[in-house]
């Protein structure tokens, strides 16, 4: 977590000021995954960055506990939420592997241009999937290069090496599918733009604890 940290806190001003590269399947993103969102929910944001996707999807929800390895994008994060009058997010500096919450506790856990990032991805995924009420959901967005750019696996180690980017998990579509329905999601919904971006996927846990009318 430490060199995550470090990479990360070094690029959080200049990240917090990017555009968002395609405006329009990020919309219809956050639209699907409204369709999944209740008023009385707890949700956990893994990977948070600097808060926009929380801070949209708080009036959806009870409460939002937004983690990031970085502490300099949780603070960006907390300006925004402060500027925005957003009271029902909490953002900490954190990771999917130290953060304390109790098994079958959430409603929804996301994790946006995340899992690739992370060394033990399907660790991350089981510990999603224990912390995850039945009927639960996962939601992802992840970058699969092994679909498209596999040769990365020969720079990728240097470039990490030098500092130029931080740890990027090589594998394809198959594969992130692979390692959600071996943890026991069932997938609920899938979509990519296109080729060379990332897959979005809905992951539900079986089962409810909601009554059915």
């Amino acid at each position: 977590m430490a060199q995550a940290s470090q990479f990360w806190d070094k690029i959080a001003a200049k990240y917090a000021q990017q555009p968002i590269a395609d405006h329009a399947a990020y919309q219809k993103k956050l639209t699907v995954t409204r369709d999944y969102l209740q008023p009385d929910m707890e949700l956990l944001e893994i990977g948070c960055g600097t808060g926009s996707t929380a801070i949209l999807h708080a009036p959806y929800v009870k409460h939002i506990h937004a983690i990031d390895f970085s502490a300099n994008m949780i603070a960006i994060a907390q300006g925004k939420a402060e500027a925005e009058h957003i009271h029902n997010v909490t953002f900490e500096q954190a990771s999917i592997e130290n953060i304390n919450s109790a098994d079958q506790s959430l409603d929804a856990v996301l994790g946006l241009s995340i899992l690739h990032l992370l060394k033990h991805q399907e660790a991350a995924i089981t510990r999603v999937y224990q912390m995850l009420k039945p009927g639960g959901i996962f939601v992802t967005s992840t970058p699969c290069i092994g679909n498209t750019m596999s040769w990365f696996r020969l720079i990728g180690p240097i470039g990490q090496l030098l500092g130029f980017f931080p740890f990027i998990g090589i594998f394809t579509t198959q594969t992130l599918e692979d390692n959600l329905t071996n943890a026991g999601f069932e997938l609920d919904y899938q979509w990519q733009p296109s080729k060379h971006k990332a897959v979005f996927m809905v992951a539900k846990k079986p089962g409810s604890t909601r009554p059915t009318n």
